[in-house]
């Protein structure tokens, strides 16, 4: 149980760094994102140049709701659609700068706090807790494999 606490702690850590990075920053700025529209960029940073059909696969929504929220994206200069080079018919959808600038905080924070375990900790159990990490990733959360909701 132990684990379980820590792992839900250090979750809700890194969740509310960046919320108090975005809100803190949030004065000087207009408000250009709605907090669907935000978890549907990070969504589509996630899976990495997915088309709209893949997002919405994803994200157990309909096709035409993502497109409906891809061309708000759009509109608001976070996604763009690069065209198949092998098929024109298709689309890619990519985050702008200005989508990744907005969500480059979340990692810079991992970064920094990974930067500090490895300092902390024993290179054996550094790379111990790499190969946990790496199961669970890979054998444990198979839900969330993203290569099951690309073509």
């Amino acid at each position: 149980m132990m684990l379980k606490k820590e792992l839900r702690t250090m979750y809700n850590k890194f969740r509310l760094h960046f919320y108090t990075q975005i809100l803190s920053n949030f004065e000087g700025r207009e408000a250009t994102l709605t907090t669907v529209e935000s978890f549907s960029v990070e969504a589509i940073m996630i899976l990495g140049r997915p088309t709209v059909a893949e997002f919405a696969k994803m994200m157990n929504i309909s096709s035409p709701n993502a497109a409906y929220r891809v061309s708000a994206l759009q509109r608001k200069g976070y996604l763009k659609k690069v065209r198949s080079e092998e098929d024109a018919r298709i689309y890619y959808l990519e985050p702008t700068e200005r989508a990744k600038e907005y969500f480059r905080i979340n990692t810079s924070y991992l970064d920094t706090v990974l930067d500090r375990a490895e300092e902390r900790f024993s290179k054996e159990d550094y790379e111990k807790f790499a190969e946990y990490l790496h199961i669970i990733n890979t054998e444990l959360m198979p839900e969330l494999d993203i290569a099951r909701f690309k073509k």
